[in-house]
């Protein structure tokens, strides 16, 4: 839910977490809205750890780049656009003239949305095309509801090309991340009546 009318700026949102009634809350903004993202459920949080974990080990292993949770990162020519992925990889090369401290000025090479059950599947997919528009290669967006995961890229003609990946899935790292596999019984519980 969009909290105030007024647009807003990467700026103002890094001048607002300055301020002790902002500094402890969580924003996103898609064309200068402001919207602020509310503690997330115990599911969640286990999917986001799980993820962040096996990207870790996987970047551990290879030194590709670095693995983030909740990082901010904007397109480098829009300073109205400041998205926060639940998981994120950014491969060294592109880091090289990003500030340690601070929000990227690009988009993940891997983004992860986990849905929360306040966002629309729209939303979801959105934020999806935003990434793919502005430098992302890979987007998943985790759907717990449904045990699976939707793998977005962008199709020759630019549009978003979405595949369903379920829990007997496996989730690849493509070109983005070469030799990462996880099998999706490793990030869903497996069910008892299976």
């Amino acid at each position: 839910m969009a909290i105030q009318q007024q647009l807003h700026t990467v700026d103002s949102i890094q001048d607002l977490l300055r301020t002790p009634e902002y500094n402890r809350r969580r924003f996103y903004l898609i064309d200068g809205v402001m919207f602020e993202m509310s503690p997330v459920k115990r599911i969640h949080s286990r999917l986001a750890v799980r993820l962040n974990m096996f990207l870790e080990l996987f970047l551990e292993e290879h030194d590709l780049g670095e693995a983030h949770t909740e990082l901010g990162v904007y397109p480098p020519d829009d300073r109205s656009t400041l998205l926060a992925p639940d998981a994120a990889f950014v491969s060294h090369a592109r880091l090289r003239d990003q500030p340690e401290d601070g929000f990227l000025s690009i988009m993940p090479d891997l983004a992860v949305e986990i849905a929360s059950p306040s966002d629309t599947r729209a939303q979801q997919r959105r934020k999806a095309e935003i990434y793919l528009d502005n430098g992302s290669s890979l987007v998943w967006i985790v759907l717990p509801s449904q045990n699976g995961v939707e793998v977005c890229r962008l199709d020759v003609g630019a549009q978003l090309d979405i595949e369903f990946v379920g829990q007997d899935g496996v989730l690849s790292g493509e070109d983005v991340l070469p030799g990462f596999e996880l099998a999706l019984t490793k990030l869903f519980p497996v069910s008892d009546e299976a």
